[in-house]
């Protein structure tokens, strides 16, 4: 009996346990109690709680049943009133509604196989030094040189009758001395009668290279040739004297000068001896004969010197003979710095011989670094006394007549300033802006008489003060070496004192070229020449103007062995039929092109 009464306690303490647990949520939601008829509605499904309840309770009376003692009832109440309590809360997971995962075990026996190690002592001393060993050098195989051939020869032909060949000469690879020679000879024959031209050079070196001191000298031979064959296709001439005209000019030339060292203090020098003698088909000469040379003391960044020429000239033609003597000295001082260059000295001129004129010109230059490494300003103050020379204005201008008139010109005061430097890597630039005062400018216009057969010209100057201004711009642009890109354009404006045009001068000129190494075997190269308007007069009051034009060549290399190579040349692609000189007009579209030999 007592042992009922205790199980029936148990049984009512874990039922009250069970239910206080179930109540004890939160407070949100509150427990909601219903009171019902058992017979009028039926019972509600019994919760997961009271199912475990009862079934524990029914163990319970089961072992008491099987133990031999029965349980009293308890009374029954005909009255009483039955209540169902719902609980609502949230859904809590146990672990017996989980869903068991079957998974067979492994009952294979795979214990990893482990050798037998056996170790062995050493009978070493370990090295403590972590410090890094200096690694040996390793030998440099011995490279060999580049085959360098000092000497070739070019030989080629073309139309127009061109003939064209070149030969130079070179002792070879030698630290000391240099020693060679070369020849040269183009020739051409146009469209128009007589329209002929050639031209030869030929020339020795040398030079030595001492401990102290360098020498070195040349003497060079050029003869050029060519007819008078110019006169107006729409009224030819019933007379044309097409004479032959030549210039031949033997020049030569020694120096000394002393290598120069990296020296905080040193004295430096140089002297030349150079002349040449010159001679036309009117059997016009002029002799030469210069020494030049300077001397210059330098202190860490600090230059003095004196520098000088003595130029000895006669001239001589059918009517005249005179000497035309010129004596410079440029004594000076130099300022270097890390972002300035200050040159400061003078330039005195005298002449003598002919006439006799002394003259003070400065001569002074400054530059300074705006931006380091790519951008400076440079100013320049000068002048001088420029000589006037037979051979000088000939090669200008080779359709001359006899008799040509000699005057110096003398450049007063010239001043210029600009920027020059680097946009880019590769990529030069130079502007300069100017403005030239010259005295006695010379002027180049025709000396033309058709009724007896002449078509020369003749030089003239301008009597008196000229002014020239304007800009001159170049730019170089070379990413590598295997491509150059270069151009250069002049503008200049003439105010002249006595003459009313700058005869035969433009105003405008551009120049440009390239030179393009696509590979090891293949170089091309091209250029292009423009030329604006000129103004030549046939009379003092008849003007006739020639017009501009361009001029575009090109070339190519082809080198078949390290020895061998094979070149094109192409002039005048555009076909352009212009004057350089009033009524001789240039050579049409040519080409010509050849082989060539190193040895």
């Amino acid at each position: 009996m007592r042992l009922t009464y205790i199980t029936f306690i148990t049984v009512a303490a874990l039922f009250c346990t069970i239910n206080a647990g179930a109540q004890k949520k939160p407070a949100a939601k509150k427990p909601v109690a219903k009171t019902v008829k058992p017979v009028a509605k039926p019972a509600a499904k019994p919760t997961v709680q009271a199912k475990k309840v009862a079934s524990l309770a029914k163990g319970l009376t089961d072992t008491l049943k099987k133990g031999g003692t029965t349980a009293p009832k308890p009374p029954v109440e005909t009255n009483s009133v039955t209540e169902e309590i719902i609980v609502t809360t949230a859904y809590k997971p146990v672990l017996a509604d989980a869903v068991k995962i079957r998974r067979n075990p492994d009952l294979d026996d795979k214990e990893p196989f482990k050798a037998p190690l056996h170790y062995n002592a050493l009978d070493k001393t370990l090295q403590q030094n972590t410090d890094i060993h200096e690694l040996p050098a390793m030998a440099i195989p011995k490279e060999k040189d580049a085959e360098v051939y000092n000497s070739y020869a070019k030989l080629g032909v073309g139309s127009f009758k061109t003939t064209f060949g070149e030969l130079y000469i070179d002792n070879g690879k030698d630290q000391a001395l240099q020693a060679g020679g070369y020849l040269k000879h183009l020739m051409q024959s146009g469209s128009f009668n007589k329209q002929n031209m050639a031209r030869e050079e030929a020339g020795i070196f040398g030079k030595s290279i001492g401990v102290e001191s360098t020498l070195s000298g040349r003497i060079n031979y050029g003869y050029r040739s060519n007819y008078f064959y110019g006169y107006d296709e729409l009224a030819p001439p019933p007379v044309l004297h097409v004479d032959k005209q030549h210039f031949s000019t033997l020049s030569g030339e020694a120096e000394i000068a002393k290598n120069y060292k990296d020296e905080d203090k040193q004295f430096i020098y140089a002297a030349k001896l150079s002349g040449y003698t010159f001679s036309n088909a009117f059997h016009a000469n002029e002799n030469n004969l210069m020494i030049s040379g300077f001397i210059n003391q330098t202190v860490n960044e600090f230059y003095a010197g004196l520098s000088g020429t003595v130029d000895f000239n006669t001239v001589k033609d059918s009517l005249y003979s005179f000497n035309n003597n010129i004596i410079r000295l440029n004594p000076y001082l130099k300022f270097q710095g890390t972002n300035y260059k200050i040159d400061a000295g003078v330039t005195l001129t005298s002449e003598f011989g002919a006439s006799t004129r002394f003259k003070l010109f400065p001569a002074a230059r400054l530059e300074y670094q705006v931006i380091p490494k790519y951008v400076r300003l440079f100013a320049e103050a000068r002048g001088d006394v420029n000589r006037a020379s037979i051979r000088d204005f000939s090669e200008t201008n080779p359709f001359l007549g006899q008799n040509i008139q000699i005057q110096n010109s003398v450049d007063q005061l010239d001043i210029s300033a600009g920027l020059k430097g680097m946009l880019a890597p590769g990529f030069g630039f130079k502007a300069t802006f100017f403005r030239n005062t010259v005295k006695n400018m010379p002027l180049f216009v025709n000396d033309f008489n058709f009724a007896v057969g002449s078509n020369r010209f003749k030089v003239i100057y301008d009597g008196g003060v000229a002014r020239v201004s304007g800009l001159n711009g170049e730019l170089d642009y070379k990413p590598s070496d295997d491509l150059d890109i270069f151009g250069r354009i002049e503008l200049k404006d003439y105010q002249l004192a006595t003459e009313a045009q700058p005869w035969n001068l433009p105003k405008f000129t551009l120049t440009a070229g390239t030179a393009i190494h696509i590979n090891d075997k293949v170089n091309v190269t091209g250029s292009v020449v423009f030329r604006g308007t000129r103004q030549d007069r046939l009379s003092p009051t008849q003007i006739v103007t020639l017009n501009s034009f361009a001029d575009l060549s090109g070339g190519v290399e082809y080198k078949v062995t390290t020895r061998i190579s094979i070149f094109g040349q192409v002039n005048n692609i555009l076909s352009n039929s212009y004057q350089t000189w009033l009524y001789y007009p240039n050579y049409g579209f040519n080409i010509f092109g050849g082989a060539g030999y190193k040895f």
